[in-house]
């Protein structure tokens, strides 16, 4: 790979295992120094070891780069600054900051819990704000800076069982188009990817019907390794005119997603009633209406 981010610093949260691995591994061998943040948690977020972000670190180290591990949560306020001042003290910079670090709790709606609900927000959607929060004095201090938050097609799409993970997956777009926003004056990007890949996080999909069989057996097929690729481009100096933007990256497939627009309106002159909204209204949009569709529905093919 060129050494796309020569001197650049950085930040890979959820980067002991999985995608995090692969774009930690990846970002280092573009040129990067890397900070591997991982908790070593349970796919639940009960706590473990940190011997996955070791194992990433000696493999960096072992191939010529320089990387640190950092074992704080992303869903504490003050762990997530102290791993941005990591980087700072051990490399003088921050120059990317990747929001993988994620748990599942999934359940149907109906049966979900408040624990089960907060949790999840707390590491996907929380956690990358105060991650990004904790970055973004430094970014803004030098002028330049980069965030890739990972989010996903429960969210941008649907699935079942997922209420907790899609709302704050989808959260996360929201997230990443206000930074866009209001860090684009000091030279900052931030976009969003979801990424498909066969990892721990959804190695728990039932695989009882046949149905079920054939959908895990291609999602076997999505190697984690190659999200990382699209995020090292996405963070080089040349791709720095894109940001609010919405990628989908699976194995050989890259994807834009769209971004909710109007698509269909209904005008009454004299304003509406409930009964005209009936008659009226609610007929000429409904051609426009989305089906209760999930990422298996939309994504139908066999990844490339």
């Amino acid at each position: 790979m060129t050494r796309l981010l020569e001197d650049k610093v950085a930040l890979i949260t959820g980067g002991g295992r999985g995608v995090g691995r692969g774009i930690a591994l990846a970002m280092a061998e573009a040129g990067a120094r890397v900070v591997v943040n991982d908790i070593g948690a349970t796919l639940d977020g009960k706590p473990g070891d940190e011997q996955p972000a070791h194992e990433v670190v000696a493999q960096i180290e072992k191939m010529g780069g320089k990387a640190i591990v950092d074992g704080g949560s992303v869903a504490d306020w003050g762990a997530a600054h102290k791993m941005v001042e990591a980087a700072l003290n051990a490399f003088g910079r921050i120059d990317i900051v990747v929001n993988n670090a994620g748990i599942l709790r999934d359940a149907m709606f109906h049966r979900m819990s408040e624990p089960e609900f907060d949790d999840v927000i707390a590491v996907h959607l929380k956690g990358s704000f105060n991650v990004s929060r904790a970055a973004a004095p430094h970014f803004k201090a030098q002028g330049s800076g980069c965030y890739v938050h990972m989010t996903s097609t429960s969210g941008l799409i649907g699935n079942f069982g997922q209420a907790n993970y899609s709302a704050a997956k989808l959260g996360i777009v929201g997230l990443s188009k206000s930074i866009a926003l209001d860090m684009q004056r000091f030279g900052v990007r931030s976009n969003s990817v979801a990424p498909f890949a066969w990892t721990r996080m959804i190695d728990s999909i039932p695989s009882e019907t046949e149905e079920q069989k054939k959908r895990v057996e291609g999602l076997k097929k999505l190697v984690p390794e190659r999200v990382a690729p699209f995020v090292v481009g996405l963070c080089a100096d040349a791709a720095s005119d894109v940001t609010g933007q919405i990628f989908g990256v699976r194995n050989n497939e890259i994807f834009l997603f769209s971004q909710p627009r109007p698509i269909r309106s209904a005008h009454c002159g004299d304003g509406w009633t409930a009964q005209g909204v009936l008659d009226t209204a609610l007929p000429m949009l409904r051609a426009g209406f989305f089906g209760l569709e999930r990422s298996s529905d939309v994504f139908t093919w066999d990844p490339v």
